[in-house]
């Protein structure tokens, strides 16, 4: 058995997760709820952190610290950058950092690490999940702010900085924690928009669908991991 976590930033990232959790025990830490259910043959812990890169962080350390888990899973939506992505495909991150702080100093101070990877043996079997349900995904690079991008000026120059494939609130400061516990971790997210001047509007229109797309992966993921 493993025990695994499973951390979406809104409520509607973990509603179609939280529906099929078979009698869960909800146990309340620092303001978060924390279902915790087995999932086949293994523990699933799953919590809903809020928006944003503190909110993320915090939950993380709690799940490690609390819970004990063995892989970390953060699930949800995000903007597309890649020129190739559309909406309601999937990334799936390699490696994750933080957009809104200068990578030198997370280099050239403590951790001395700017950008933290992802499990490869998470990436391979999230690869092969969404291959056998015939969805388009794409592997690389994952970038986090504490702001949501509606702005093609602003996406250029992410694009320009970082090569990334998606942008989302929370995915670097997971990745970051789970990093510093040395802890298996993987970001699996469906584009809801693709961060540009039209981002709201397809977020709104897309949100849940994508949300339960996503859903439906890592469930599998958490029967075989």
């Amino acid at each position: 058995m493993k025990i695994i976590g499973i951390i979406g930033a809104m409520p509607s990232e973990l509603k179609n997760i939280q529906t099929i959790q078979v009698n869960p025990v909800i146990k309340k830490i620092a303001g978060y709820d924390f279902h915790e259910s087995m999932h086949g043959t293994n523990k699933i812990i799953t919590v809903c952190c809020g928006i944003g890169k503190v909110n993320a962080a915090v939950c993380t350390q709690i799940l490690i610290d609390m819970f004990h888990v063995e892989h970390i899973i953060n699930t949800g939506i995000a903007g597309g950058l890649k020129t190739n992505i559309h909406v309601l495909e999937i990334v799936i991150s390699t490696s994750v950092l933080p957009h809104d702080l200068d990578a030198h100093f997370l280099a050239d101070y403590p951790p001395y690490h700017a950008e933290f990877e992802a499990d490869t043996a998470l990436q391979s079997l999230a690869c092969e999940i969404c291959r056998e349900m015939n969805i388009v995904y794409h592997q690389g690079k994952i970038i986090s702010g504490d702001a949501f991008i509606t702005d093609s000026q602003i996406k250029a120059n992410l694009i320009e900085q970082f090569h990334p494939y998606a942008v989302d609130m929370e995915t670097a400061a997971i990745g970051q924690t789970a990093w510093r516990n040395q802890i298996p971790f993987v970001s699996i997210r469906c584009i809801s928009d693709l961060a540009d001047d039209d981002g709201a509007m397809s977020f709104d229109e897309f949100e849940l669908l994508a949300a339960e797309r996503v859903a439906e992966i890592v469930m599998k993921l958490c029967e075989n991991a």
